[in-house]
């Protein structure tokens, strides 16, 4: 079955494009050039990857992703400016799960969503995903149907969240560092800037920990990077 993707960008010689040369690879693509239809479309079709602007007539790229997360946890890729870092962060913040400056390489583009793809549609063992993680302290991970639980209450985590903290879960005190989750999570080495899985596990603490600046469950290992205590 082809992958399915939805293009979101107000330049349409950009997403000409994009949608040829993913064609080329034998995937369906979508495109909308404002947000509000990116919304709509969104609502109405299952895609397995998002690549949506920043600058958007009707509803801006970050407006769309908020809105998107209230109801889906499909990847969403931002294109951002080149040099706009506070584009990438807000980006990260409003629940993207990577981010591309333009102008980029559209071969950085393929391999960026088929490794997203790739990683989003890869079948846990079947013992594991039988197998749900419950912690002491009452964080439980339903692996099968992807939903974390904290007291008993279901937390709403992005499938880059819940990846993060099934990785840690699955190895205990095992730290990793900021390019080791970046390949192990996002299924490809990042090119310099890690700041995307900083943010990413803030956002999870802020959710799973009562305390995230005292976390109990994802810690920090300073200038190494981070772990499960169990």
């Amino acid at each position: 079955m082809a992958h399915k993707v939805l293009v979101v960008d107000d330049e349409k010689l950009i997403v000409k494009g994009i949608r040829f040369s993913l064609e080329q690879d034998g995937m369906e693509v979508d495109c909308a050039y404002d947000g509000e239809t990116a919304v709509k479309m969104i609502e109405e079709n299952s895609y397995d990857i998002v690549l949506l602007d920043v600058m958007l007539p009707l509803k801006n790229g970050f407006e769309v992703c908020q809105q998107v997360r209230e109801f889906s946890e499909v990847p969403i890729i931002m294109l951002t400016a080149k040099g706009e870092d506070i584009n990438k962060i807000l980006g990260l913040e409003y629940g993207a799960d990577d981010y591309i400056t333009k102008p980029f390489n559209i071969l950085e583009v393929k391999a960026r969503i088929k490794a997203i793809i790739r990683r989003n549609t890869k079948k846990p063992h079947a013992d594991d995903a039988s197998k749900p993680f419950v912690n002491g302290t009452g964080l439980t991970l339903d692996r099968e149907s992807r939903r974390v639980y904290v007291d008993g209450v279901e937390m709403n985590l992005t499938a880059k969240e819940f990846d993060l903290l099934d990785l840690l879960v699955s190895n205990p005190n095992k730290v990793y560092s900021r390019e080791s989750l970046m390949n192990l999570v996002w299924g490809y080495d990042f090119p310099g800037d890690v700041r995307t899985v900083d943010v990413h596990i803030r956002r999870l603490r802020e959710k799973i920990e009562s305390n995230p600046s005292e976390p109990k469950y994802v810690h920090t290992k300073w200038g190494v990077g981070y772990y499960f205590d169990d």
